[in-house]
């Protein structure tokens, strides 16, 4: 039959510096506010009580505080303790009104005013969210002030990122025949490609992008006019674009 190996003492550790309780030595248990229950050994006892806490032994020395009881005030005595900003006057007309007067006269009527509604406000024009911007009149001067739009744009630096992949894209930008203040951007590569309307008249968020594809078979025709291109910072500027390759181009 197999003996079973049991401490001499379970083991204890002290709640103020962590260490094991030797056997032989003493712990003492103290209560900490809120009423926790800790076991501190002797080195530690001085620390303990700096930290508020209070032997267990000793805690039914200690008084109790009960609470005090307040006796009820009375209607009036209310009253008077009510903050400084509330309106007295308007308390008390009411109570008198409902229990009678402090000299034990009737309860008084009291006719209810009503404060005059404020005068109506004056009306403003409503503010148009939309700024709009001059437009320019030539094909050339809207071309430019749409790259210069593009450019200050976060489509911009999404050109400038794929450019550094993917190489020199071929670039379009002209005019919309029927939108006298849009012009078409349309950047590609032989995998990808991106079309962009710039609202010249828009002065809050003028570039949005309209539709993106993977083959430049899908532009049409009338935007394939190659005649930008994207320079080493990757800003598009207006100029002789690359070549179109391919049977499909």
């Amino acid at each position: 039959m197999k003996k079973e190996l049991r401490p001499v003492h379970d083991a204890v550790t002290c709640d103020v510096c962590g260490r094991t309780i030797l056997k032989g030595e003493h712990t003492e248990a103290y209560l900490a506010p809120g009423g926790h229950r800790h076991q501190v050994c002797d080195l530690c006892a001085v620390r303990a009580q700096h930290s508020g806490w209070i032997r267990e032994s000793a805690a039914g020395d200690m008084p109790h505080r009960q609470p005090r009881s307040e006796p009820r005030r009375g209607l009036f005595g209310r009253m008077r303790r009510r903050r400084p900003e509330e309106n007295p006057q308007g308390e008390m007309a009411e109570m008198e009104a409902e229990f009678g007067s402090a000299d034990g006269s009737e309860p008084l009527e009291y006719e209810e005013t009503q404060a005059p509604p404020p005068p109506p406000r004056p009306r403003s024009r409503p503010k148009d969210p939309r700024h709009v911007r001059a437009v320019p009149t030539t094909a050339e001067a809207k071309v430019d002030r749409a790259l210069d739009l593009f450019n200050g744009s976060d489509h911009q630096r999404t050109i400038a990122g794929l450019a550094r992949t993917l190489g020199p894209p071929l670039v379009s930008a002209r005019p919309d025949p029927g939108q006298g203040s849009q012009v078409s951007i349309v950047v590609a590569w032989e995998l990808s490609w991106y079309r962009y309307r710039v609202d010249l008249g828009d002065e809050g968020e003028p570039v949005e992008m309209l539709e993106k594809g993977e083959e430049i078979k899908q532009i049409d025709d009338s935007l394939r006019d190659w005649n930008a291109t994207v320079d080493a910072d990757g800003r598009v500027v207006a100029g002789e674009g690359a070549t179109e390759r391919g049977p499909d181009g």
